[in-house]
């Protein structure tokens, strides 16, 4: 009998009444807003209301670096709060809302998988509450702005050549990533050159999943920075009179998105920053409400260790102020065994046939990904348990290959079936987990704010990415300069790179050592609160495939959805 689809599992879900989900985080339903029967936002006077209660044990769950098809990191992270529920454990999820882009791309939806999944999926997968439009109405808004002080004669004197703000769309649509706007007639606008990134890659969407209440959110947004004079100033939301309207436009987006597993364990979604160029960390103000909801909340960074977790560790936790106890390393024998680099896997291409065979000195062969993405998390101070994600197609022997690499670390593992079997997948792992999350935290952040912003780069560029050293265009080291002097340089870095690699090049597999990191150009996300080096070419806008879901995506006859994955 063939496995059911993720959608068919979901749609058999028995589901709690999401005030009973509530009240096992301690949420009455004074601080619930209904939005339709299977969703609920939280207000955020339950920061404060709840903040009395015992602090949760805090669990962050990244991986190694995946392959394209990605290693199932959200299912780990669902099936982990699930398999704690299986042993007795309190616990909370908290993860990011997914962009349509992808959606209707070709990662498909991030809901989890199997029988660990967030449901209803096809609400998570598909607007939610318009939280994503919230975001990209904001950004927009401070577009149209621009243009239209530029069009009534630029008092503040932008330089239309040095504006950084661009436009967003939930919509992978690569015709939109460089455009001109303000043709026709006269009255049309201001012609100039810009582009569509797409809404999560916003400086909005990082700013929403970084603050910390109302007030920090009109706060930060007054902040951003659009462009720069012909002198080199910068120029704000604040001098364009756009900040309060945008912070009015995400005054529900705010509040997060309460939905719950199918084994009825409280999720919080919220906010979806961009992996690349941005945090890639569900929002700060989930996890204050969540850190008080039980005996664990389990959050996702991601990617891989060296993006996610280290934005986690540098940004998000300083941000928060919440201290990490432990974190989850998901690793999969197929991913090890790219990193071999004997294999290529392409999305949307069946897996080559000799990866699936039994090969354990693969596996072996592409362990040093593994080995350096535990050191990242432990680098932090924080102890690492290695997550082994079962396949059908893959061989016990391999799964020996993976705790001996994990034991020779000196980090716990389990191998888990969640995806197949539930929470009951994930106990092994669960154990794992509050036994390392029991040890003493000796957490801290890599750098301190007061390093120069080269300093910082170099710092995560050696000690995380393993590179010899650090190269600077003539551009990237005058934008630098340019945000030292402006004040930026007290704000922390998030290096923009690719996904497929420890290092900033993806055709470089396992835990390469002795290149060099190319910084091309350096931006500033001043409302959000850090500062983001670009080393070499990364996509804001995604392109569609020549297969993308949305060709499969429909109504039946019965008004319901399918081809959702």
């Amino acid at each position: 009998m063939a496995f059911p689809s993720d959608l068919e599992i979901a749609r058999g879900a028995l589901l709690k009444p999401l005030e009973d989900v509530a009240a096992e985080m301690g949420i009455g339903p004074h601080l619930l807003e209904p939005y339709g029967e299977q969703v609920m936002k939280v207000k955020l006077a339950a920061i404060e209301e709840l903040a009395n209660r015992p602090v949760a044990k805090y669990v962050v769950v990244t991986a190694i670096t995946p392959t394209p098809l990605g290693e199932g990191k959200t299912t780990t992270t669902v099936g982990l709060g699930q398999g704690l529920h299986r042993i007795g454990k309190q616990a909370t999820v908290t993860i990011r809302q997914p962009s349509m882009g992808p959606t209707f791309g070709i990662k498909g939806g991030a809901a989890g998988g199997g029988y660990s999944q967030v449901v209803p999926m096809e609400v998570l997968n598909l607007h939610l509450t318009g939280d994503m439009h919230a975001v990209t109405a904001a950004h927009n808004l401070l577009s149209a702005m621009i243009d239209n002080h530029l069009y009534q004669g630029n008092a503040l004197g932008i330089d239309q050549h040095n504006i950084t703000w661009r436009r967003v769309l939930d919509v992978n649509d690569r015709a939109l990533r460089n455009i001109i706007v303000g043709l026709g007639n006269r009255g049309d606008g201001v012609p100039r050159q810009t582009g569509f990134d797409i809404t999560a890659a916003s400086e909005v969407m990082a700013t929403l999943a970084l603050t910390s209440s109302l007030a920090d959110l009109r706060a930060r947004l007054s902040r951003i920075v659009i462009g720069y004079t012909s002198g080199g100033t910068p120029v704000t939301a604040e001098q364009l009179t756009a900040a309060g309207s945008m912070a009015v436009m995400l005054r529900d987006a705010i509040k997060p998105n309460l939905m719950q597993t199918l084994e009825n364990t409280p999720v919080l979604v919220h906010t979806g920053p961009f992996g690349n160029i941005a945090t890639g960390n569900s929002s700060v103000i989930a996890d204050l409400i969540a850190i008080h909801g039980g005996d664990y909340l389990i959050t996702e960074a991601g990617f891989g260790a060296d993006m996610g977790a280290e934005r986690f560790f540098n940004i998000k936790c300083r941000t928060s102020g919440l201290v990490p106890n432990a974190a989850v390393v998901v690793a999969t024998v197929r991913a090890l065994k790219a990193h071999s680099g004997k294999y290529r896997i392409v999305a949307g291409r069946p897996l080559p046939e000799d990866l699936l065979a039994e090969n354990p000195d693969d596996v072996i062969a592409g362990a040093a990904n593994l080995r350096k993405q535990i050191e990242n998390v432990r680098v932090h101070g924080v102890p690492a348990v290695v997550a082994i994600n079962a396949f059908p197609t893959d061989h016990a022997s391999e799964h020996q290959a993976i705790r001996e690499i994990a034991a020779e670390m000196g980090a716990r593992s389990a191998v888990c079936t969640h995806f197949a079997d539930g929470g009951a997948g994930a106990v092994e792992l669960a154990e794992a987990v509050a036994e390392a999350a029991d040890e003493p935290s000796h957490y801290q952040p890599l750098y301190p704010l007061s390093a120069s912003l080269r300093e910082k780069i170099e710092t995560v560029a050696t000690k995380v990415y393993g590179a010899a050293k650090v190269e600077y265009s003539a551009d990237a080291s005058k934008q630098l300069d340019t945000y030292e002097k402006a004040g930026f340089g007290n704000l922390p870095v998030c290096i923009a790179k690719t996904n497929l690699s420890i290092s900033s090049d993806p055709s470089l597999k396992g835990a390469p050592t002795g290149w060099t990191l190319p910084v091309r150009e350096v931006r500033a996300s001043v409302g959000a609160g850090f500062v983001y080096p670009i080393c070499g070419e990364i996509r804001t806008m995604p392109g569609l495939g020549s297969s993308p879901a949305a060709t499969r995506i429909d109504l039946d006859d019965d008004g319901l959805i399918v081809g959702l994955s």
